[in-house]
């Protein structure tokens, strides 16, 4: 863990954290099963399970359920958060691989779904999947409604034209172009950096369904989510030339082979290393910031596993 943390926000260690993080996945895992339907019509169903169980680091469901912990949240809300932002973090998996985006036959160590059961298929999977998770989102009860709806903004914000899409639709546009730091900051802040500040702020509003934007717990938790969004991609692009597809469960050097620009491209292996570390004090600054003390001890320990990370 981060050297400089605060005595109190490292009260949840390694040793800690593994038997807390694997109790999550495995809630998060049977709530998928539970909600993703194999009876969808003409193999429909099939596919979208494919595309999102077993398989993942979960690490967004991870962040939304740290953070609700954090603020002794509304656990259901929580649960129900975690799903839609994996089943939109799947989704958008589903359409990236296929021929007309990054054309990637690998994911998660087996056919990309495109792959395994066709194009218009993997179309339809993600987009089934895309309104499966505004609908886990909304139950009929169980959760307040108020809270519903703040959840489903902060996840269609995060998701559309100012946040993943718009993203993609940079990231494909500069395929073979020259960027600068800034140019592609803004690019991953979008494209991989705001779903996973949106999985940390969905978490929060389970805790603080109207949280005053203003509050250091708000602001703090948003900082430390938009630290680690772009540690997340400044991670994956030093992955990308460093490791093999069989520890990625992805194809491996796909980035240069496409010639698209990453912070290796632009900043070199040694600074982007370094660029992570950065990202990753920010954020453990941030939590420091918003006051949460050892209650944020998890989001701490995720925060040092995304730079940490071999895949």
């Amino acid at each position: 863990m981060n050297a400089h943390l605060m005595r109190d926000e490292a009260a949840m260690n390694d040793a800690d954290f593994s038997p807390w993080a694997a109790a999550q996945q495995q809630a998060v895992e049977a709530a998928l099963d539970r909600w993703v339907p194999a009876a969808a019509p003409a193999g429909l169903g099939l596919a979208m399970r494919y595309g999102v169980l077993d398989g993942g680091k979960r690490l967004r469901p991870l962040l939304v359920l740290a953070a609700c912990q954090a603020l002794q949240g509304h656990a259901e809300a929580a649960l129900r958060a975690a799903v839609a932002v994996e089943l939109i973090h799947a989704y958008s998996l589903v359409h990236d691989d296929m021929p007309c985006m990054d054309n990637d036959v690998l994911r998660r160590g087996k056919p990309t779904v495109h792959v395994q059961f066709g194009e218009a298929q993997a179309m339809l999977a993600g987009d089934a999947m895309q309104a499966l998770a505004f609908e886990v989102l909304t139950p009929d009860a169980g959760v307040d409604p108020l809270l519903q709806a703040r959840l489903v903004a902060l996840l269609a914000r995060a998701a559309g034209h100012a946040g993943m899409a718009g993203g993609q639709a940079i990231d494909l546009a500069s395929i073979g172009r020259s960027l600068d730091e800034a140019a592609l900051r803004d690019m991953h802040r979008r494209k991989t950096g705001a779903l996973l500040e949106a999985s940390v702020l969905m978490g929060a509003a389970c805790g603080q369904p109207t949280p005053a934007p203003a509050s250091a717990v708000w602001q703090g938790l948003s900082r430390y989510g938009a630290a680690i969004g772009l540690a997340f991609q400044v991670v994956d692009d030093i992955l990308d030339v460093t490791q093999a597809s069989e520890t990625l469960g992805k194809t491996a050097g796909k980035d240069v082979d496409s010639n698209k620009p990453t912070y290796v491209s632009i900043l070199g292996l040694d600074a982007a290393r370094r660029h992570a570390q950065a990202l990753c004090d920010q954020a453990h600054d941030a939590l420091r910031a918003s006051g949460l003390g050892a209650r944020a001890g998890a989001l701490a320990v995720l925060a040092d596993k995304v730079v940490q990370r071999d895949n």
